[in-house]
């Protein structure tokens, strides 16, 4: 009884799996007969073909050295047309779309360099060779001539005159932009929702066209840091066709890179790595399905050395003090302020006023190019201005370092410097015998004088080049080396005095901060950068970190430096600077300064490094023709508010990598 009981058990099992075996086998003939049958036919007649099309991969985000968002994605619509769908109706397709977006008032895409209204002649301005040589006429052609060539070419008689150029528009567009099954072609970018759901709605009459929800660049503040940052756009056609620098790379013509700032130098990081949807085709080009056969890979992101609320705590207080002083008379245009690392180089403010609102950037280039006031200048990193007083902590180095002057020694100012027969220039006061800490805190220009006079121009040039004035930073954007007068002997005459207080030559705000950064770390002159790190998408993985890079190191004994930081603390106690300064929250030292200008009044220059006994941030600021040394004072105020006393600020306590708001 128990053997039968056994092998009843062994009979249902086997029943079972039967069972099973002959649904699987059911479900995978229903798979291959009925659901894909055209795939399996044209397969068994070996005829299968196959076309593979790119998915966009989102580019790499940029974000502040606490993981703050600068430049992110948003998701947008794009209409496309894909080349593997499109029916043999293809201008009455563009037609009805473009109708659509008229009635909507939606721009499209149309790169024809033609007028869009009779007369159809060449648009001023624009190239047309290119378009010459895709339709294959002679060089002399005219716009009548090609428009009549395109009518042929792309088969438009029976449409009205308007109707043909708007389809030539589109088909002018397909032909440069390589379109095929591999390269689908943008007819248009980052619709609105609304003509995005009627495009759905009449898909039945628009074959081949499809919405694409794609990746965006979105600036979370458009008016920070957009001379730093950059923005994106079009790959320039003479980009596209010299194959090197996009083409070769695997980039669409499409695509959208960067341009200026960090936007375009860290381009191969922020470029992510396209994807890939493969299209099965029978033997007349009909498809007969398609699978994502590569996952788009997002570009890698970078963390910038910049601090965000200090950025923004900077463009605020250019605006609303440059404002402010201009509103009760001051010739002031412009300004820029520079926040560094004292200890790494990196540079956590560069701000300008006046500057831009990268949203709408390319509607405003041309008035932006044409502002007097010159918004779209990177004045931090670009503009150079004489310094002024400023550069008189340099000159003590050179005279002290070459033992032309001792700490403790007196000069005596008499107003009147009377060495040179041919140049004799005057100090702004009478301040009788001084030692160094309070020529500095007076700021008086005779002591100067005979500091570098006694120290001489070569060696005086030799410093500033030592402290990084006069020299590219090393940052990764676009800085100008600034102005630096090279003097072949020490007989330079007046111009020696000149260039002791910060005459003659002329250097960028990123450039004075460095300096201003140098001496007061002990004389290591860091290499200037604004990128602290680049990593994963979701910020997981470091592929790479800046280090500290030293370039040089300024000779300075402790003495010269102890001597240096009493003077500039004498600056913010009780000399020029003390007005704003001498009850502030924390010692600091600072020099004020101010600069002759050959085409207005004067600048205006404020530099200081804090906290006095262990500095950490190197502050340097410059008002065009501001003439207000109060006014570049209460900016650096500002800037040491928010970093040393905000309650706002995530400076001290946020963990790396943990994005902000």
């Amino acid at each position: 009884m128990p053997f039968k009981k056994k092998k009843n058990t062994a009979i249902a099992v086997l029943s079972i799996l039967l069972i099973l075996l002959i649904i699987l086998f059911s479900i995978r003939l229903y798979s291959i007969q009925i659901i894909n049958r055209d795939k399996y036919s044209t397969m068994a007649k070996g005829s299968v073909s196959t076309r593979t099309a790119l998915l966009k991969a989102p580019r790499g985000e940029i974000l502040d050295r606490y993981g703050r968002q600068i430049a992110i994605n948003r998701d947008g619509y794009n209409v496309v047309f894909n080349k593997a769908y499109v029916k043999d109706d293809l201008n009455d397709v563009i037609l009805a779309l473009i109708n659509l977006f008229k009635e909507n008032n939606v721009e499209y895409i149309d790169k024809l360099p033609m007028a869009k209204t009779e007369p159809f002649e060449y648009i001023e301005g624009e190239s047309n060779e290119k378009l010459i040589s895709v339709l294959g006429l002679a060089k002399y052609a005219t716009a009548e001539n090609c428009f009549n060539q395109m009518v042929k070419k792309f088969n438009l008689k029976g449409y009205s005159s308007a109707e043909k150029r708007a389809i030539m528009g589109v088909r002018y567009g397909m032909i440069i932009s390589d379109f095929s099954i591999s390269y689908p072609y943008t007819f248009a970018e980052d619709i609105p929702t609304e003509l995005m759901r009627k495009i759905c709605e009449s898909k039945f009459l628009l074959s081949g066209v499809t919405v694409d929800v794609v990746p965006f660049r979105q600036y979370v503040d458009t008016t920070l840091a957009v001379n730093l940052i950059g923005s994106v756009g079009p790959i320039f056609e003479e980009d596209w066709n010299s194959g090197a620098k996009y083409k070769e790379k695997g980039y669409q013509y499409n695509d959208k890179v960067g341009k200026g700032g960090i936007e375009e130098y860290a381009e191969e990081y922020l470029h992510g790595t396209d994807g890939e949807i493969t299209y099965y085709l029978d033997s007349e080009g009909s498809i007969i399905s398609s699978k994502v056969t590569k996952e788009p890979i997002p570009g890698k992101s970078i963390m910038l050395t910049l601090d965000k609320k200090i950025q923004q705590t900077a463009q605020n207080a250019l605006s609303t003090v440059i404002r402010d002083i201009r509103s009760k008379g001051s010739p002031v245009v412009a300004g820029a302020a520079v926040v560094t690392d004292v200890k790494t180089g990196g540079v956590l403010c560069g701000a300008n006023f006046p500057t831009y609102d990268v949203s709408t950037l390319s509607e405003n280039y041309e008035q932006l190019l044409n502002d007097p006031a010159r918004p779209l200048t990177n004045r931090a990193f670009q503009g150079v201005y004489p310094i002024g007083s400023s550069i008189k902590p340099a000159v003590a180095t050179a005279a002290m370092e070459t033992g032309q002057y001792t700490p403790g020694e007196t000069i005596t100012c008499v107003k009147a410097y009377r060495f040179f027969d041919d140049y004799q220039p005057n100090c702004m006061f009478t301040h009788g015998p001084l030692e160094l800490t309070h020529a500095l805190s007076y700021s008086c220009n005779y002591f100067f004088f005979e500091l570098g006079r006694r120290v001489g121009a070569m060696k005086l040039t030799a410093c500033f080049k030592d402290y990084g004035l006069g020299v590219k930073t090393g940052v990764e954007v676009d800085d100008s080396s600034g102005i630096l007068v090279e003097p072949d002997s020490d007989g330079f005459g007046g111009d020696t005095l000149q260039i002791s207080i910060g005459q003659l030559n002329a250097f960028t705000p990123l450039q004075v901060a460095n300096y201003i950064g140098t001496f007061s770390n002990g004389g290591t002159h860091y290499k200037a950068t604004l990128i602290e790190k680049v990593v994963s998408y979701d910020l997981k993985t470091v592929y790479s970190e800046n280090k500290a890079e030293v370039l040089n190191t300024v000779k300075m004994s402790d003495t010269t430096k102890n001597a240096i930081k009493e003077g500039m603390l004498s600056v913010t106690e009780d000399g020029t600077g003390s007005r704003m300064f001498s009850t502030y929250g924390i010692k600091l030292g600072g020099k004020t300064g101010t600069s002759q200008s050959d085409t207005g009044a004067d600048h205006s220059v404020f530099v200081a490094f804090a906290p006095y006994d262990n500095p950490q941030i190197a502050i340097s600021v410059v008002l065009e023709h501001g003439s207000n040394g109060q006014a570049a004072m209460l900016i650096a105020r500002n800037i040491l508010d928010e970093y040393f006393f905000s309650t706002a600020s995530n400076s001290t306590e946020t963990p790396t990598n943990t994005l902000l708001n």
